[in-house]
């Protein structure tokens, strides 16, 4: 039997090296792509980390957004609109988070101040630890339970929720860090799940390869 593919669209020389080694260690296949593609020869969507979206997506200006590469953005966000006109899951990863947001008419907090919980530099190799709260009977309760620590990355947030999106986890300063469909198979983390499993595991967080695996058997079970 072949190993389930799950889609990644990047731009050519993206480094998702810790994607693709969560994935085949569960199992699966990350596919990079870098064009549409159809989502029938895919179980599903992984939409990595990276850096920031363009705001004009969400009717801003840009006033403190970083690295803005509008071909990657269309390239996901069309691959996305693709994979849920399909029915087919869709997993968000700190900017695939945020580009879930917008994908579905949500907005964006440009700039978070540095905090404990938050940093500037999403490719730092420090990631900071902190704890969150979850929504009760949501994926992540589910997985992990009311309250747990996490890894972050990022200067940027989910602001207002796209629409049939929900706030299912929270860091303490009220960031949101975790987003569910009401409906569809979509979810996003804020922080960097493949960066706390297995060779990345670290015992101040929780286990990473419970959303990455519960994603994949999500994927499994519409095939």
């Amino acid at each position: 039997m072949s190993a389930l593919k799950i889609a990644l669209p990047v731009r050519p020389g993206a480094n998702v090296q810790n994607y693709l080694d969560a994935l085949a260690s569960l199992g699966a296949r990350g596919v990079l792509v870098h064009a549409p593609c159809d989502p029938g020869a895919f179980g599903g969507l992984l939409l990595p980390g990276g850096w920031d979206a363009d705001p004009a997506l969400y009717g801003q200006a840009n006033t403190a957004s970083l690295h803005v590469d509008r071909a990657l953005d269309d390239l996901q966000l069309q691959t996305m609109d693709a994979f849920v006109k399909a029915g087919r899951p869709v997993l968000g990863i700190c900017r695939g988070h945020q580009m879930i947001n917008v994908c579905f008419g949500g907005t964006l907090i440009q700039h978070l101040p540095e905090s404990p919980a938050h940093s500037r530099d999403e490719g730092a190799s420090d990631d900071k630890v902190h704890p969150t709260h979850t929504k009760e009977n949501s994926f992540l309760y589910n997985l992990y339970g009311l309250r747990f620590a996490t890894n972050s990355a990022h200067h940027q947030a989910v602001d207002r929720p796209g629409v049939g999106l929900q706030a299912v986890q929270w860091s303490e300063d009220g960031v949101v860090e975790g987003i569910a469909h009401r409906a569809l198979p979509v979810w996003g983390v804020q922080w960097h799940p493949e960066r706390m499993c297995f060779a990345h595991a670290r015992s101040d967080t929780v286990d990473g390869a419970k959303v990455i695996e519960m994603f994949l058997n999500e994927c499994r079970g519409r095939d």
